[in-house]
């Protein structure tokens, strides 16, 4: 007799979880673990945002429950970011709402649209809670392909018009969580118009936007003539403000697909801690200069570890986004087989491909969240595992 719910019972295997058990192996075992696989960020959130927060727990009012939608500063604050970066105008009312993290938000943002069977576009490779969002709302998945030779930009022709007709809703990721890559706005358009001739709904995961490198800048979906009327967009103040523990997100665009996702939160969660809302607010008004100085540091990490890993035969592509790198594995080596060998012998983690889907075999996922001196080691380390692996 089965003592759980099936999606339980049937959720598909978390491949992070086992590579961190062997971390904690070989912790045990007074091995310094180096750990490139989680993308949480290392560094320190704006200390005027901290400021904030200080200041907004001495306010014994904000110890009630919240706004379900979130505090008016917030949303208001995630109103005029648009405006600002994107020149996107959005009714803070109707067009914003506030998330316990994105994370949060799109796997609750599935279980409102979504009929038990219904069928979802997700992209391969692409962020595992995808899939289990779909699970966890009883739909179906199918693979929305990204092409490699192209940058990893959606195959649109690759799903017949059947298939379009079939959807409910696509999911987007740019910049990309694991391939870091980035869209240009055409990209968009021809998400947008096939949203419209085949009566589907689009979700944009926009997590990564503000970690460019380069003088890159990531556009949003709803810059795109008619985007509102089938799209919304998902941000986090994780990874531009290291704000990662604070659970702080947002969800802008399409009205209908805000106010369905807001019966559910409504019926689920009480919204986010206030003083945590007014510093999220904080950052979105006054931290552009640590966004970009944010970004830096990424940067120079990325370019060292770009350079480093090419010295030892690898061919890396040069990201403009994201705090990742998507690493093909030697010659003769599966993408699990790679980051098993580069643990065991280097004490080392990465993220094997095939986390992310399908097509993600053959490459492993570096997360940069590490200081440049643990990134050094980490190349250092890398250099004497099994000569064979540093062929490429």
């Amino acid at each position: 007799m089965t003592l759980f719910s099936d999606l339980v019972e049937t959720m598909p295997p978390y491949l992070f979880s086992r590579f961190q058990r062997k971390k904690e192996e070989l912790v045990k075992q007074g091995v310094d673990v180096i750990d490139l696989g989680i993308g949480a960020p290392d560094l320190p959130p704006p200390s005027f945002v901290i400021e904030v927060l200080k200041k907004e727990l001495e306010v014994p009012e904000h110890y009630t429950y919240s706004p379900y939608g979130g505090c008016k500063e917030y949303r208001e604050a995630v109103a005029r970011f648009y405006e600002r970066e994107y020149g996107v105008v959005l009714d803070p009312e109707t067009e914003v709402l506030a998330l316990i993290g994105s994370k949060e938000g799109i796997v609750h943002l599935l279980q409102a649209v979504l009929k038990p069977g219904e069928l979802v576009l997700v992209p391969d490779p692409g962020y595992p809670v995808y899939r289990t969002a779909v699970h966890f709302a009883r739909g179906r998945s199918r693979a929305l392909p990204l092409d490699a030779q192209n940058g990893y930009a959606p195959q649109f022709a690759a799903l017949s018009p059947d298939v379009y007709d079939e959807a409910k809703l696509m999911l987007l990721n740019y910049p990309s969580n694991p391939t870091a890559a980035v869209a240009e706005i055409g990209v968009f358009s021809e998400a947008v118009s096939l949203a419209h001739r085949h009566r589907l709904f689009i979700a944009h995961d926009a997590a990564y936007s503000l970690v460019t490198f380069a003088g890159f800048q990531s556009p949003s979906i709803l810059q795109v003539d008619g985007a509102k009327e089938v799209a919304v967009e998902f941000g986090s103040l994780s990874k531009s403000y290291n704000m990662a523990g604070c659970r702080i997100g947002y969800v802008v665009g399409n009205r209908h697909l805000i106010r369905a996702l807001s019966v559910i939160k409504s019926n689920i969660d009480t919204c986010q801690f206030i003083p945590i809302q007014k510093a999220a607010a904080a950052a979105l008004t006054n931290g552009q200069a640590f966004a970009k100085a944010n970004s830096l540091v990424y940067e120079a990490r990325m370019n060292r570890m770009v350079e480093g890993l090419r010295e030892l035969g690898l061919n890396v592509q040069r990201p403009k986004a994201t705090f990742f790198l998507w690493v093909p594995v030697p010659t003769g080596y599966s993408s699990e087989s790679f980051a098993t060998q580069l643990l065991d012998d280097a004490g080392i983690i990465v993220t094997p491909g095939t986390a992310f889907g399908p097509a993600g075999e053959g490459y492993i996922r570096v997360s940069l969240s590490a200081p440049i001196e643990r990134l050094e080691q980490a190349l250092e380390r890398w250099k004497r595992v099994n000569g064979e692996a540093l062929a490429p």
